[in-house]
């Protein structure tokens, strides 16, 4: 294929819908790390009217004692007191009387929601996500009670439950209000940051620019983001790198909102100020990704290689661009991504894919082996394996895979509801 004909091929394709796709399964590095910079935070004062939207009604009255009625009566007292502790910031005060009141009602759920968003305020992690494991059981509808559990387990450095949490408390539903929005989608795209799970924290991020929040701290992280960069490798505060990472973050949030032009003219004065700077092409080369403008993109991806000879991630966006357009042309880059990284699943899928594609199905089966043992539910993997089992006459395995892709398929449908 000529080049001028492989250009145009590539410009006709949608190529980062495709890439999209496969790239949501790029987490090529596992390391946790902890932020070095004070993260976006609640303010104690809309905590309480928050509980009151989303928390229901939890008791029916019942017929009591006597015994009982003076047990309430001092719970009464110690619930008032407690409250106006708290409204008169005696914070001291009103965590020892809620701790009382709650002796003798332990399934007081507004109890327990303003001792542990004080305890929270104060920075007691492990005892304010004490309190929210004992408000979830009273509350099991309330998103709220989750996202606060999962914002204590942030800080305390609990990544893996963090993110579970968060998700599930913003699917449950949480109060729509700005502030709170921006604090969850800020804590899930720097959890998945810590991960290294680049891609997928773009997306955590990019909510937030859809949302019209664009505070330095978010264009941090979408800066984090789009050039890969763990959040205790982030550059000091007052650098001239911090200022780069800020200002990559602003163009990817620009193309996010699908302002290219805008965005390209940001990238290509970044580019111009520090084209040495690690992975800028490679950011540049995602965004006219988005902007369906592939062939510029190839060109931006083939600058951080020369930049970056042991570039993992613009091999793999070369390799992504080229599979169904001209996938023996994308064949070598997704070769080097395996021989720089072997430890990265993703780029034996890929580059099992793209052997499939071209034929090379022997080859691919080792390959697609690898990416399915990685990615136990990932169903195209699944799909790609039954092909080349098939091709490769192994019948039995060709059924198997297609099982087990059908059956991924079907949760992978039941599922579609609750996404978020």
């Amino acid at each position: 294929m000529s080049k001028a004909a492989q250009t145009a091929r590539l410009d006709s394709v949608n190529t980062a819908s495709h890439t999209e796709h496969l790239l949501m399964l790029f987490m090529n590095d596992t390391r946790i790390a902890r932020p070095r910079t004070r993260p976006v935070r609640l303010s104690r004062t809309m905590l309480p009217a928050i509980f009151c939207l989303v928390c229901l009604p939890l008791f029916v009255a019942r017929p009591i004692s006597g015994q009982q009625r003076k047990a309430t009566a001092n719970f009464d007292v110690l619930a008032k007191q407690a409250g106006d502790a708290k409204d008169g910031d005696r914070l001291d005060e009103a965590v020892a009387l809620y701790r009382q009141a709650l002796k003798l009602k332990p399934k007081w759920a507004e109890g327990w929601w303003s001792l542990g968003t004080i305890e929270y305020d104060r920075n007691n992690y492990a005892s304010a996500a004490s309190d929210f494991r004992k408000l979830i059981p009273l509350a099991p509808k309330d998103g709220m009670a989750l996202v606060m559990l999962g914002l204590c387990e942030f800080e305390l450095g609990q990544d893996t439950p963090a993110l579970k949490d968060l998700r599930e408390g913003r699917a449950l539903g949480v109060a729509n209000d700005p502030q709170l929005q921006e604090v969850v989608f800020y804590h899930e795209g720097m959890l998945l940051l810590r991960a290294g799970q680049f891609k997928v924290a773009q997306t955590s991020f990019a909510t937030l620019c859809k949302m019209n929040i664009r505070s330095d701290k978010v264009m941090e992280g979408m800066g984090m983001a789009v050039l890969r960069i763990l959040p205790t490798e982030l550059p000091s505060a007052g650098s001239t790198s911090l200022v780069i990472v800020q200002r990559a973050g602003s163009a990817a949030c620009l193309s996010t909102l699908k302002k290219f032009d805008q965005a390209n003219q940001e990238y290509t004065q970044l580019i111009s100020d520090a084209p040495d700077f690690p992975n800028i092409h490679y950011a540049f080369g995602l965004s006219l990704l988005e902007a369906n403008n592939a062939s510029k993109a190839l060109e931006q991806f083939k600058s951080e290689i020369k930049n970056n000879p042991k570039s993992v991630a613009a091999r793999l966006e070369i390799a992504a661009s080229f599979y169904k357009v001209d996938s023996s042309a994308g064949l070598p880059y997704a070769q080097e991504a395996v021989n720089l990284s072997p430890q990265q699943p993703f780029a034996h899928y890929l580059l099992g894919l793209l052997l499939l594609d071209t034929n090379q199905y022997q080859k691919a089966i080792p390959e697609l082996e690898i990416a399915a043992k990685a990615f136990p539910k990932e169903k195209r993997i699944f799909f790609a394996l039954g092909s080349a089992y098939a091709r490769a006459g192994r019948s039995q395995d060709a059924t198997k895979a297609r099982a087990t892709f059908a059956q991924l398929n079907k949760e992978s449908q039941s599922d579609s509801s609750t996404t978020y």
